[in-house]
């Protein structure tokens, strides 16, 4: 029988918890109200209030994408634009599906390191704005936690971003494709993280934690939900058996379900993180600080790896910091550990490496 390939490609590449699965066929039987009617649903909407601490409006949707591009659309008119980091998932992995669904706004990036916005560089773009109608207007900023550099914001940061876009007249929204991730490396409150660091509206993420497929966009700014039904009924993302949506984050978020399984892919993450910069010729790329590893090594060791049957990914090194850049021969590695991640996995990857390092 052949040897199963040693999977760090992504948390995308595992299914849904056993939890999960469960509460999706317990919520299979018998007849309910469609299009989120149903009791399920609005026991979800129930339960996230009592998570963040306020009175959020939730819209459930089937994708990171359609979370990021919806709730990005509400940020600004077509006319206008949205600032992020130049390697922001919105910007750089969802084919301008936040554009489309703008209707004509447009996504502009601007660096900084481990793929942060950061107060400095936001003022920095909109001292070097040339006003008048020559680019359409800032409207909106949209950041990152985790980030695509596996790095996270702090509370204080956050609010130094959002502090920032807001007195320039933007909103600002939050792409929480790890947010549970990224809550426990900082050991803060949800409502912490988010609304009172002045996060207008989150894309909260499911599937890439134990959900099957199953994102919630939460706004702490209600009045930019006036229109959110529509556009997500435009979008093909009111899903008639809502129950069957809901049902999965009824179950993610019950019991903190929802942290167990991110505190174990985080906790993996670290241990690969610490093995590989324990081998001679290794090094982090950014800090360990959610469920993804960067690892700098020899090109010669990574193409080795793959040949071993390891599924990673070469990375972009522009959000490397100054004192870290690649040496000649270096590459940039990306892998992931998910909430089903075995750790027989990760130790054999690190035996794997070990060996093939020396």
């Amino acid at each position: 029988m052949a040897r199963q390939p040693l999977n760090f490609a992504s948390d995308n590449v595992v299914g849904a918890s056993d939890k999960v699965l469960q509460a999706i066929v317990a919520a299979n039987g018998g007849a309910l109200a469609s299009y989120g009617g149903d009791p399920i649903t609005k026991r979800v909407e129930q339960r996230l209030k009592d998570l963040f601490e306020t009175d959020c409006a939730t819209y459930l949707v089937t994708t990171g994408t359609a979370a990021n591009a919806l709730s990005i659309a509400c940020l600004a008119p077509p006319h206008c634009s949205v600032l992020c980091h130049e390697e922001a998932h919105a910007i750089d992995d969802e084919c301008g599906a936040p554009e489309f669904v703008m209707g004509g706004g447009k996504l502009v990036g601007v660096p900084g390191p481990g793929a942060k916005l950061t107060r400095k560089a936001v003022l920095d773009h909109l001292a070097a704005e040339p006003g008048g109608t020559r680019r359409p207007p800032l409207r909106g900023l949209s950041l990152s936690q985790a980030t695509e550099s596996g790095t996270v914001y702090t509370v204080e940061e956050i609010a130094a971003v959002a502090g920032t876009a807001h007195a320039n007249g933007m909103h600002v929204h939050m792409d929480g494709a790890r947010f549970a991730n990224a809550l426990l490396s900082l050991g803060c409150t949800p409502a912490e993280m988010t609304w009172k660091a002045g996060i207008d509206i989150l894309s909260f993420g499911g599937t890439k934690n134990g959900c099957l497929m199953a994102e919630a966009v939460v706004f702490f700014n209600r009045s930019l939900a006036e229109d959110f039904a529509f556009k997500r009924k435009r979008a093909g993302q009111t899903v008639s058996k809502g129950r069957l949506l809901a049902a999965q984050f009824d179950a993610y978020l019950d019991g903190d379900h929802w942290l167990a399984l991110a505190r174990q892919a985080n906790s993996l993450a670290t241990k690969l993180s610490r093995g590989l910069a324990a081998i001679p010729g290794l090094r982090p790329a950014w800090p360990t600080q959610a469920n993804e590893v960067f690892c700098i090594m020899p090109e010669t060791l990574f193409q080795q790896l793959q040949a071993d049957g390891v599924l990673l990914y070469d990375w972009t090194d522009k959000s490397l910091p100054r004192d870290n850049r690649l040496k000649k021969g270096e590459v940039v590695t990306r892998l992931i550990c998910s909430f089903a991640t075995p750790e027989k996995d990760v130790d054999a990857l690190l035996k794997l490496a070990r060996s093939r390092a020396g």
